[in-house]
């Protein structure tokens, strides 16, 4: 793959809009889906990229295709829904799905690319929104060896930490299991910080603790500025969207006949908070509303 790649771009959201800045900050030609959905993009327009109007606008526009949608069914809408990116689909052209997806619908869509002429990679993504502005991303890609070494020098662009998960599906697995420890941390750590709290300790003696111990880590300082100075920013994942990742999770572990006691305890913890209506509110305001005594739900 040339230095220079025109890269289409579905899914300009807080994640989609810091790939996008990497890929123009590189040197990158970008086009990207003009969509209601978006974050603003004067920016990106400032520094040369181009809004069109549908899916296959963008594949016919492209040399490559990267997708940073929700989840699966925006991925098969993008893709295979009419004016979608499989009209406008090049013989080999790569299409890269960033989004969190089921592994099973992971294989069938690319199945459906690849008889389309096109190929297909999934390639997950971990960290927030600022490392994706950063082009300091965690990449787990599934795709053939040779797939993935002809795209290692793009990805290279938005992610500084890119490993090579297996055949088609893996990235999606590994991060799936990812997102289910970082999650259930979370819901662990939250449901810790509410008892410490209708217990009466300080939030800093339990961060100290929790710091010194067992408890630190990654999700301990991603929820620290929420128990210091009630800020959500430092984990900026909505509710809804921890249910769809658990609930993928949770799919999937069906799917493989695996153990998922503690996924349907994690998975059923979030179903209710988000069903109370807070849905759209930030993961370390988890730890406020668990607190509340009006969210106890059971002994």
């Amino acid at each position: 793959m040339t230095s220079s790649v025109h890269v289409g771009l579905i899914g300009v959201g807080m994640m989609g809009h810091g790939i996008a800045q990497s890929l123009l900050r590189q040197g990158h030609r970008l086009s990207y889906l003009d969509h209601p959905g978006n974050q603003p993009c004067d920016d990106l327009q400032a520094a040369g990229a181009t809004p069109l109007e549908t899916p296959r606008d963008v594949a016919s526009a492209a040399e490559l295709v990267i997708l940073c949608v929700t989840g699966t069914p925006q991925v098969e809408s993008v893709l295979f829904d009419p004016q979608g990116v499989l009209e406008g689909l090049k013989p080999e052209q790569i299409v890269v799905d960033c989004s969190t997806a089921i592994p099973s619908s992971t294989q069938a869509i690319e199945a459906r690319v690849r008889e389309a002429g096109g190929r297909f990679v999934d390639a997950a993504m971990t960290r927030t929104p600022k490392e994706a502005a950063e082009g300091r991303l965690n990449l787990i890609v599934g795709a053939d060896k040779a797939l993935f070494d002809e795209l290692t020098p793009l990805f290279s662009a938005f992610a500084e930490h890119i490993t090579h998960g297996g055949p088609v599906g893996a990235g999606h697995t590994l991060k799936l299991l990812h997102n289910f420890v970082s999650l259930g941390f979370t819901a662990v750590l939250a449901e810790a910080s509410a008892a410490s709290q209708r217990a009466g300790i300080d939030n800093s003696v339990l961060l100290e603790v929790l710091g010194n111990g067992g408890g630190g880590g990654v999700v301990l300082e991603r929820l620290r500025p929420y128990l210091v100075d009630a800020d959500p920013s430092g984990f900026r994942f909505s509710l809804s969207n921890s249910l769809k990742d658990v609930g993928y999770y949770h799919s999937m572990s069906k799917d493989l006949g695996a153990s998922r006691q503690m996924g349907q305890a994690v998975h059923q913890l979030y179903a209710d908070i988000v069903a109370e209506g807070n849905g759209k509110r930030l993961l370390p305001e988890l730890i406020s509303l668990l607190a509340d005594a009006s969210t106890q739900r059971r002994d």
